[in-house]
């Protein structure tokens, strides 16, 4: 039995299985960013048991621990390098930590590329190779998997596609991908045109969420369709000169921004590769939603894990 464990800016999930795409048991909770990264490790700490105790589990039957974190990770040394989201956490000792408290061996990666690792062989990309995986959420984040493995560069991640350089919505100046095109990026936008001048008109008060822009687009509000239409154009673009480099089999992509409709989103997505892709290319590469939901990091963690121990 293996344990998964996924730490992100807001979410934070622990789980058991086999690693071959089956959860046994899932514990969930939600992490107070002003508690830094000690408190996240206090909820480890708490978590662990009570799962093993939900599954009926005893400890010495762990063979490994597999980690996706919410941020870059150094796989030499299996650190965290940092996390942009929750302080606390720069070139923290992950795996040797969460392999002291269990007292089995431990891996950490980077979340997105765990989570495409679980896509490829257990979600919307299994038989496939190359897959390219997108989570477009908080942030953006890329994985690109091999038959089966993690490309991880020279060992301290690639395939940062939310920090490819596009031009900002209004064209005026470069920005990476995540200001235009990630949840926090849409959202800080539209509360700055609403500051700035007379937008939104008829959305009413409150935070303009990316679920509420959808839901607005999708009753015909014209300014926030014209909003989410550029955001996504510019992300088509980054998946564009993505397929440009590495023409992968396919691309599967997930997140809470992807689930804002395939009108929305996806068609979009797909058209500007017809219109705009490279024509030797043209057909090679299809683009999907992701298949495992909210678990996707849980899934590839235990597969990162059985990787490790040979199984």
């Amino acid at each position: 039995m293996f344990l998964g464990i996924e730490i992100g800016g807001t979410k934070l999930q622990l789980g058991l299985g086999l690693g071959d795409g089956v959860i046994t048991a899932l514990w969930r909770g939600t992490v107070n960013r002003d508690e830094g990264g000690e408190g996240i490790r206090k909820q480890i700490v708490a978590a662990v048991p009570e799962l093993l105790a939900k599954a009926q589990i005893d400890r010495g039957q762990l063979r490994g621990i597999g980690i996706g974190f919410g941020g870059p990770t150094d796989d030499k040394s299996q650190t965290v390098i940092k996390s942009h989201h929750v302080a606390g956490w720069d070139n923290f000792p992950l795996a040797s930590w969460v392999s002291d408290l269990v007292d089995v061996p431990a891996v950490v990666c980077n979340d997105a590329d765990t989570a495409g690792l679980g896509e490829a062989l257990f979600g919307a990309g299994k038989g496939l190779s190359p897959i390219f995986y997108i989570t477009v959420g908080t942030g953006i984040g890329g994985g690109l998997i091999i038959d089966g493995e993690i490309y991880r560069g020279v060992g301290k991640g690639a395939t940062e596609i939310g920090h490819l350089l596009v031009n900002d919505l209004s064209g005026e100046r470069l920005v990476i991908l995540e200001e235009t095109s990630a949840g926090w990026g849409i959202e800080a936008t539209a509360a700055r045109l609403r500051k700035e001048r007379d937008w939104g008109a008829g959305l009413g008060d409150g935070p303009l969420t990316v679920k509420r822009l959808a839901n607005a687009a999708h009753a015909g509000h014209a300014e926030s369709r014209a909003l989410l239409g550029l955001a996504v154009e510019r992300l088509a673009l980054g998946v564009r000169q993505m397929i440009t480099l590495l023409c992968p089999r396919r691309v599967v992509i997930g997140g809470g921004v992807s689930l804002i409709g395939e009108d929305l989103f996806f068609e979009p997505i797909r058209r500007f590769q017809v219109e705009h892709g490279m024509g030797a290319f043209a057909g090679l590469t299809d683009i999907v939603p992701a298949a495992l939901g909210e678990e996707v990091v849980i899934h590839g963690a235990l597969a990162l894990a059985r990787k490790k121990s040979g199984g």
